[in-house]
């Protein structure tokens, strides 16, 4: 439990050095926790990762078979627009 506590302040302290705002919230019975939590950063977290995790459907982007960045960057953007044409005619 220490430890957890330990290894998050220094997670947090070195997002904060980089210039990153942790988005991840606080534990409920921590000591020191914060009065603001940027609830609005925190949705947003979760819409990338949950839109990173649909694009990971596609086994070719998940696996990463293509090597270099211009074939990848390619293939991300197709499953992208097939994904996006799958939303606008689902909606």
């Amino acid at each position: 439990m220490i430890y957890y506590n330990i290894q998050a302040f220094a997670n947090r302290a070195l997002a904060r050095s980089r210039g990153i705002a942790p988005v991840i919230p606080h534990r409920d019975n921590e000591k020191d926790k914060p009065a603001f939590f940027a609830k609005t950063l925190y949705k947003a977290r979760g819409r990338i990762e949950q839109g990173i995790g649909i694009l990971k459907r596609f086994k070719r982007v998940a696996l990463r078979c293509e090597k270099n960045a211009r074939s990848f960057r390619s293939i991300v953007s197709f499953a992208a627009g097939l994904c996006l044409i799958k939303f606008v005619h689902t909606a």
